[in-house]
């Protein structure tokens, strides 16, 4: 492994080759130390994140899609959705 602090943030930059030889040290890295960042031809391409990582990022939903819109502010308003009957504008083309 080699810290490639120019490229990336995350503390281990792998090149792909070696990623994929050394792929469980690559996970232990992830878990133990922080994101490990697997360089192709020299530039970002992928991250190795613990799952502990992932979650936190990905997170999960405080509520269901329903819930989320009976909850919201307009959810009594009423609304006028009956079509218009009048005729197009005209438009110059």
């Amino acid at each position: 492994m080699k810290n490639n602090k120019k490229h990336s943030p995350h503390v281990g930059s792998w090149q792909l080759q070696d990623a994929k030889n050394r792929l469980s040290q690559v996970v232990n890295s992830a878990r133990s130390v922080g994101p490990q960042t697997i360089t192709l031809r020299g530039e970002p391409a992928a991250v190795v994140i613990s799952i502990e990582e992932y979650r936190k990022m990905v997170g999960k939903p405080k509520t269901s899609l329903s819930a989320f819109f009976a909850q919201s502010p307009l959810y009594n308003v009423e609304l006028d959705l009956t079509r218009s009957t009048d005729l197009p504008r005209e438009v110059d083309l």
